[in-house]
């Protein structure tokens, strides 16, 4: 991937106005009542984020009161594989540097997800080494958010694995992104990860007790599959039946919910304006990876699929093309959408793919020279993976320990 964890998780809307959906599940499960609320302004004013909360939410998160002394948690990763590209940027590393402000965060490198489809095994080192340094050099700040590698903590394939007993395989069945990728490869060429890596995620989240999770709207389906583990993991194991079994009883597992990011994060590719920009599309010319230098990024912008009507525009269905490359540059400057489209409006392409040009071009200079420093010294970097993990396997334990323990196994004495 790198693909967020959930392509895998990305994000959306600026809007602040309050959505209510109802979210079916299937037969024999109940139907989640879903509230899109604006958060106390201490979670959300940085960012420009909202939260896709349950009314039911436990009573000190809904007022926000104190439950506000003490931050809330969010967990997202971005896979190793290929390089990690502005849509990545801009969907969602961008983003956690805003959140890593106002949140306790945790940010991944999932190399286990990786390996769902074919991949290069000699270059996965290098590729999560290198995925790692370019979320230091986008802001990520060690001093307010761990980092670490995904499979330097154990714990997330031992919950995947408890998880999958209880997971009905229709659940797994109905998941869209296998569809689509197992009916493209062909079922003898499928292993059982691309199956079942949805489990592996809802372990991502569920092992660190996670608030809020980053997601697009077009990626809800796998938080809901999350959701759902941890609603019936609760039931089965949770409450009374774990204090049985010598437990503190109550939810095993927090419910996490989504956190809706701002506005025009989803990258398009540049050659297709309907499909979203991926590391997996053939041509590299579909895609500014962060670190193209800028005779690359000219000539990719300068390739670039556009259109014959005059004018640039933004939100009109027949021109994706032009509301795409509009709104990177509304992403890259940082202005408004009006003001983009003011600026906009009576340019000609070949003006607009020189100004979209510079704009990328001073986007991603910092970046890529402060990569270049954080790759210069592997014992830096080397470091920074080792105490995120750390801080990450002790959260993990305590999660652990306690499914272990609903679940009826019995642990390891410590007795030397």
């Amino acid at each position: 991937m790198s693909r967020t964890l959930l392509s895998h998780f990305t994000i959306l809307s600026n809007s602040s106005r309050l959505l209510s959906s109802t979210i079916s599940r299937g037969r024999g499960r109940s139907q989640l009542r879903v509230l899109n609320r604006v958060l106390p302004t201490q979670h959300v004013a940085a960012a420009g984020f909202r939260c896709n909360c349950t009314v039911s939410a436990p009573e000190s998160e809904v007022s926000g009161r104190s439950a506000s002394l003490k931050k809330k948690r969010v967990v997202s990763g971005v896979q190793p594989t290929g390089s990690v590209h502005l849509g990545n940027y801009l969907g969602a590393i961008k983003n956690w540097v805003l959140l890593q402000d106002t949140y306790e965060t945790l940010y991944f490198i999932a190399d286990l997800h990786a390996i769902t489809l074919p991949y290069d095994a000699p270059q996965l080192a290098e590729a999560t080494r290198n995925t790692a340094a370019i979320y230091l050099a986008c802001g990520v700040d060690t001093s307010k958010a761990s980092v670490f590698v995904q499979s330097h903590v154990h714990a997330h394939l031992e919950l995947m694995w408890l998880l999958c007993s209880d997971t009905p395989t229709g659940w797994l069945n109905r998941m869209i992104q296998f569809k689509e990728k197992s009916r493209k490869a062909g079922d003898e060429n499928v292993g059982a990860a691309l199956l079942t890596y949805p489990v592996l995620m809802a372990a991502d989240i569920l092992l660190y007790q996670s608030d809020f999770v980053p997601v697009g709207e077009d990626q809800m389906q796998h938080l809901e599959l999350t959701r759902e583990l941890a609603e019936k993991m609760n039931h089965l194991y949770g409450g009374r039946k774990w204090k049985k079994l010598g437990g503190k009883g109550g939810a095993l597992f927090k419910v996490p919910e989504a956190l809706i990011q701002p506005a025009g994060a989803r990258v398009m590719s540049l050659t297709d304006g309907l499909s979203k920009m991926s590391k997996s599309a053939p041509s590299d010319l579909s895609r500014i990876n962060l670190l193209d230098p800028k005779d690359v990024i000219a000539n990719k912008i300068k390739r670039c699929k556009t259109d014959s009507p005059p004018g640039l525009e933004f939100d009109n269905p027949e021109r994706p093309e032009c509301n795409n490359l509009l709104s990177i540059y509304q992403l890259v400057t940082g202005r408004t959408k009006e003001e983009v489209a003011l600026e906009c409006q009576n340019m000609n392409w070949g003006t607009f793919k020189i100004v979209l040009t510079d704009a990328l071009v001073n986007q991603l200079r910092p970046i890529q020279n402060r990569y270049e420093e954080i790759i210069a010294d592997p014992a830096y970097l080397d470091q920074i993976l080792s105490d995120g993990a750390a801080k990450a396997a002790e959260l993990a334990e305590s999660t652990l320990t306690n499914i272990y323990q609903a679940k009826g196994f019995l642990r390891r004495s410590s007795i030397v």
